[in-house]
């Protein structure tokens, strides 16, 4: 039988959140074990509580906003998928999302189904974002960086790695697409790191949108 993937949700509005809980906990191989109105409830969950593997997190919070609250959920929990979950549109508010750290951002208009998929995308490493969503940050950035001045010397093969990253690829679908063990798609993933200055799959991405890569 397949590991429960334990999931917190940080979400202020009641109906929607009591009823999305309801719905998680109905998926077979989920537990939706925690619900908070606020980040600094979390935080104070969190120095108590073994963390989940993957935590939904609004944006629009009384107190800490989502966005905000990030850092210090990164902190507390640093092995935890952070899923933004949100009706927010706006690219300043995606962009800085995913440049803090969030593993992937999602609507809440959002199917279940869809929601319960980015979940377990998330908790083996990938990258969910919302097609829509995911477009319009790559065209964002791309107008405002129409041409990178810095490869940063990557080559061929890891701009592939690079640009399965961005699109959500775990290592694993990553390794499949190209044709590459997991174990040398990790290796190519590391040296993009490197090359990169960064440290995470998140800033990785982060980078290689801002800064026209892909």
């Amino acid at each position: 039988m397949p590991e429960t993937i334990h999931v917190w949700l940080i979400e202020d509005h009641k109906t929607y959140g009591e009823r999305l809980a309801r719905a998680l906990n109905r998926v077979e191989g989920f537990a939706c074990t925690q619900r908070f109105t606020a980040c600094e409830d979390a935080f104070a969950a969190l120095t108590t509580e073994s963390a989940p593997q993957v935590l939904l997190l609004d944006v629009g919070l009384p107190g800490m906003n989502g966005i905000d609250g990030i850092a210090r959920l990164r902190q507390l929990a640093p092995q935890t998928a952070i899923v933004i979950l949100t009706v927010f549109e706006e690219d300043d508010k995606i962009f800085r999302a995913i440049c803090a750290g969030a593993a992937g951002y999602l609507l809440k208009t959002s199917s279940t189904e869809d929601i319960a998929a980015a979940i377990r995308s998330a908790a083996a490493g990938g990258s969910p974002i919302n097609p829509t969503i995911a477009r319009r940050v790559l065209e964002m950035f791309s107008k405002a960086n129409t041409a990178s001045q810095n490869d940063y010397g990557l080559t061929p093969r890891e701009m592939d790695i690079l640009k399965l990253l961005v699109s959500g690829s775990t290592i694993k679908d990553a390794a499949a697409q190209l044709g590459i063990g997991y174990y040398t798609a990790d290796e190519y993933i590391r040296s993009v790191y490197v090359k990169l200055q960064v440290r995470s799959r998140g800033s990785a991405i982060a980078k290689a949108v801002k800064e026209g890569l892909v």
